[in-house]
């Protein structure tokens, strides 16, 4: 199993070790001794699973009461995966980046708390599945724009004319009208 280092500390890239035979293939998606010798040291208590069509943008999503941690895969299709660093006073804050997950490449992401999370959709469907650190809070929960101009997100979407987004999404707003709401850095 490797854990690799993104440019934002605190994103980690996973890719396990595929055991494959002629019966098709196992592996670990999760062990929690590996995760944290390789940087990882989370307690998740909700796991998530999403289903969603070609061009569909979920996110940029984030709570801000009880910020989540997120382990984010795929399990079926392809999709380009984003983390935003949203902590205020953070030396990263307001840079992205890009991971492409997928179920044939079987790697995963590790986000911490502190990021908006989100995805595009680049194969006909994509179904992902993520662990996270804490439980969902609604009236917690802020959406920062997924086509933002600051961000300068490179979104992969040659191909798809008009992104899928969700009545929630269309109405998120840059990250710099949410700044009064954001979590403060802190150093770990």
């Amino acid at each position: 199993m490797k854990f690799i280092a993104t440019d934002i500390p605190g994103v980690i890239v996973v890719e396990p070790q595929v055991f494959r035979d002629e019966r098709g293939f196992f592996l670990e998606t999760y062990h929690q001794r590996k995760y944290q010798e390789g940087g990882i040291d989370a307690v998740f208590v909700q796991d998530n699973h999403s289903q969603s069509e070609r061009g569909a943008i979920r996110g940029l999503h984030a709570q801000i009461r009880r910020s989540q941690g997120k382990l984010v895969r795929v399990i079926e299709g392809e999709v380009f995966d984003v983390a935003v660093d949203i902590r205020r006073g953070s030396p990263h804050f307001g840079q992205w980046v890009g991971v492409w997950l997928s179920a044939e490449n079987f790697r995963q992401v590790y986000i911490p708390p502190g990021f908006a999370h989100g995805f595009c959709v680049t194969s006909e469907v994509a179904q992902v599945v993520y662990k996270c650190t804490d439980f969902y809070d609604p009236e917690g929960e802020i959406s920062v724009q997924w086509s933002d101009p600051d961000l300068k997100i490179n979104w992969p979407l040659e191909e798809i004319h008009s992104p899928i987004l969700s009545k929630k999404d269309m109405a998120a707003k840059p990250l710099r009208h949410l700044i009064d709401v954001l979590p403060w850095f802190e150093e770990r």
